[in-house]
């Protein structure tokens, strides 16, 4: 039921920023069938280095009996531009010159994701899309699209994400790639570059996923009489090397440029302005104990959408909230559906 595919756009894609890419590819993941009226397709937008198999990070949502269930529903998830689970990154191979992009990958935007998430759907045949979901980088796709494509979407879903990325957060990505630019790998041109310090920047990264509570209560010393090795040393040691074995600094570093650029307003007269631009019915969801993107921003994101209703996850776990919660988000999906009459 799982089908994993690849998009190839072969003409030159215009960046926001200046500058293009000579085409490119996008690696991405379905579950169930469309069915006859092609009405049944739930689109994901995955987190900063999340990738596009649903069933391995949201596995609960997305299975038999599932609010999100295969038998009924098409799913479809993307790998982003700039990601290392399968779309074109800085270790693909620029067409025009023959040699591995590296340090010369262009910077990119969210709305050059979503255009290019938008690409992918029009190349398989989706005029309409019944709910477009996502948490965290994957929220501020999820807003920029339903904005650019308001009359594509009948039901969006952003989780843990805002309007804007606050100066906050932006200052938590800037630490995160000093630690990838102190690295002296970083200057170089391979595969390894700044491996190490994306360890330093993903332990960094925890601590505004996380809380005081959490790791309180998760890595607290049993023995008054420990010195050194910490539980939560090893713990921020072991969360750096798990990464450093699944993902690369240059992919991080793009993506956490991508999420610091994110505004729905640049160019659009306002942010209010721009969050009215959506036709959708929309569920916004925060986490009472999130720092990166407290509830306050999603309170902001509900007001200004014409048909929002805003719903809080109470959780541990900070920002990882929801990927953790999802006994509470599945609670509160049903609601939101059974309200609208859509899914019992």
């Amino acid at each position: 039921m799982k089908h994993e595919s690849t998009f190839y756009f072969n003409e030159s894609f215009e960046l926001e920023l200046g500058g293009y890419l000579p085409g490119f590819q996008l690696r991405y993941t379905t579950l169930g069938k469309l069915n006859a009226t092609r009405d049944n397709v739930v689109w994901v937008c995955h987190a900063l280095t999340g990738n596009s198999d649903v069933n391995t990070w949201w596995s609960d949502l997305f299975s038999r009996g599932s609010v999100f269930n295969p038998e009924e529903h098409f799913i479809i998830c993307a790998n982003i531009l700039g990601s290392s689970y399968g779309s074109t990154n800085a270790f693909s191979v620029n067409p025009e010159t023959g040699k591995i992009y590296f340090h010369d990958f262009p910077t990119l935007t969210n709305r050059d994701v979503v255009r290019a998430f938008d690409l992918l759907r029009r190349s398989l045949g989706i005029s309409s899309v019944h709910t477009l979901i996502g948490g965290s980088l994957g929220g501020q796709h999820v807003l920029e699209w339903a904005i650019q494509e308001p009359d594509i979407f009948e039901h969006v879903i952003p989780i843990a994400t805002n309007a804007y990325h606050s100066p906050w957060g932006i200052a938590f990505n800037e630490a995160q790639r000093m630690a990838i630019a102190a690295d002296t790998s970083w200057r170089n041109n391979d595969y390894l570059a700044g491996s190490e310090g994306l360890k330093a920047a993903r332990a960094i990264g925890m601590l505004s996923y996380r809380t005081y509570d959490t790791f309180d209560q998760t890595q607290t010393e049993s023995s008054t009489e420990t010195t050194d090795l910490f539980r939560a040393a090893t713990y921020q040691q072991y969360q750096g090397k798990k990464l450093q074995l699944r993902f690369n600094a240059f992919s991080y570093w793009t993506l956490s440029k991508m999420m610091d650029s994110h505004h729905v307003g640049r160019g659009r007269g306002s942010t209010e302005e721009a969050l009215q631009k959506i036709k959708a019915k929309v569920l916004v969801i925060g986490i009472d104990s999130d720092i990166l993107f407290p509830v306050q921003e999603q309170l902001f994101v509900a007001t200004y959408i014409p048909q929002a209703d805003i719903q809080t996850i109470s959780s541990l776990y900070g920002h990882d909230g929801f990927l953790v919660e999802f006994t509470q988000l599945t609670k509160i999906l049903k609601k939101f559906y059974k309200t609208a009459s859509i899914i019992a």
